[in-house]
């Protein structure tokens, strides 16, 4: 599946869906960026049933602000319109696998109730 390009105006259509998005906040000029993306395509193509997007922090500086995105790239997972996982760093292969196992996982039940939704 390809990824899709997120902005500040298709951003919550695209997040608050079901299923598992996970989003990578980049820039041209980050070079940790540019050898994280072959990475987040590689898994792209791996997992069909998860949306896999991303968001040009220089393009969409407002959705960079609005969830704090101070260092790029930066991996963000949502569940179910829950953000559930959000860390800065260009993330190896097996350890991107790791986390897509992990919110996989989640009994996004559980995830609401700590989260007192």
């Amino acid at each position: 599946m390809a990824t899709v390009t997120l902005t500040a105006e298709n951003f919550d259509e695209v997040a608050q869906g079901d299923g598992i998005v996970l989003v990578d906040f980049w820039a041209a000029w980050c070079g940790p960026c540019r050898r994280f993306a072959p990475v987040f395509e590689k898994s792209a193509e791996k997992h069909e049933d998860i949306t896999f997007a991303k968001v040009d922090t220089e393009a969409q500086p407002e959705l960079s602000e609005r969830f704090g995105i101070a260092s790029i790239p930066t991996l963000m997972a949502i569940r179910d319109g829950v953000i559930v996982f959000a860390e800065p760093g260009a993330l190896p292969e097996p350890v991107l696998e790791n986390v897509i196992e992990q919110v996989r996982g989640l009994d996004m039940d559980d995830v609401r109730a700590r989260l007192g939704s």
